[in-house]
Formats: structure tokens, sequence, C-alpha cells
């Protein structure tokens, strides 16, 4: 089944550029790089099952989930894509879940949950998240991306929810150019 998207699937880390310390959930805000990803691309979503929920304006994929957009591509257990139904399939938002992957040719997002709302152009996933650029990797238990202004934003849990291995706090690992004497 092919759907038309107007709106990117996902974003894509590039660097850690603060790491903020505290109490309260903990963040670290990172630049994101859409410039050359094609929102205007056909989004084809490939799965075991689709349940079309007409009423409810919603579509079910279930079963080794596979969407792509241009150069990007969402892997997940189950996706859900709610629509408005008025001239032709408009896409409001995408839910995934299940081991959520999001690959773009440098960058990986992994999680358990991905919530892409279009109309605020706001992704986020949830649960482990882990961003992986080559070697370097940053983990928290939930990231936030603002695809207009490109600003993403790793919180390392709260009080209340989510919590990652590390305590509540975002961690990173990041190569280094070898030094030359």
């Amino acid at each position: 089944m092919k759907v038309m998207m107007t709106k990117s699937l996902a974003a894509s880390l590039i660097l850690l550029s603060m790491l903020a310390a505290g109490s309260a959930p903990v963040a670290a805000q990172q630049s994101t790089a859409l410039g050359n990803h094609n929102t205007n691309a056909p989004v084809n979503v490939d799965a075991d099952r689709i349940e079309v929920q007409d009423r409810a304006d919603r579509a079910v994929f279930s079963g080794n989930v596979v969407a792509t957009q241009a150069d990007l591509t969402l892997n997940a257990a189950r996706v859900t894509l709610a629509y408005a139904n008025t001239s032709g399939i408009q896409i409001k938002r995408i839910d995934a879940s299940g081991g959520v992957t999001v690959r773009s040719p440098s960058e990986t997002a992994q999680g358990a949950y991905a919530i892409y709302d279009l109309s605020s152009r706001l992704i986020t996933m949830l649960g482990g998240v882990t961003l992986t650029r080559g070697e370097s990797h940053v983990t928290g238990a939930r990231l936030v991306i603002d695809l207009d202004s490109g600003r993403a934003v790793m919180d390392g849990g709260s009080a209340r929810g989510t919590t990652t291995t590390s305590g509540g706090r975002v961690t990173g690992t990041f190569t280094v150019p070898p030094r030359t004497n």
C-alpha cells in the first residue's frame, strides 16, 4: 500500500551540543540535518498485515513493518497511521511501537515507541532511546525532534516516569580525532 505524506518520517542526529545536569529530567540538545531529505516523496509501507479502520480514520500495520520515504526508513512491530479522509488520504499522525528503529544514511535512532505529529512537525521517541552516528551515541528516555527549528532534545527521565539504566540521566560516548604529533 502506498501512502503519500507531505512531511518527513524522522530526523537525524548530527552532534551533541550540550549536556545539562540536574535532579529533574536531564536534557541534551542536539541539531538535526533535514536539509536534503525529500519530504514530498511518497511513503511506502510494507507489513505482514493491515487493518483499515475507516470510521476511525486510521490504518494499523502489524508484523515486520517497514515504512520508507526517500532515504529514511522506519522499522517497527506495529504502526498506526491516523489520517484525514477528505480529498484522498492525508496522514496526520504516525504512531510506531515494538522495537522502533529510524534510519537515515548517516544516523540511527532506536526506542520502544515513536510518535510523529505531522501538524506540529514533532517526532517523539520514548523508552530507552539511543541515537547513533558512526561510533558515537547518546542514550536517554525520550527524544523530541522539532522539524521546523531543527532542535532535538534528549531527556534522561523524570521522577514520575521513564528512566534509563543510567539513573535518569542522558549519557553519551563520542569519538575524537586521533592526535598527530
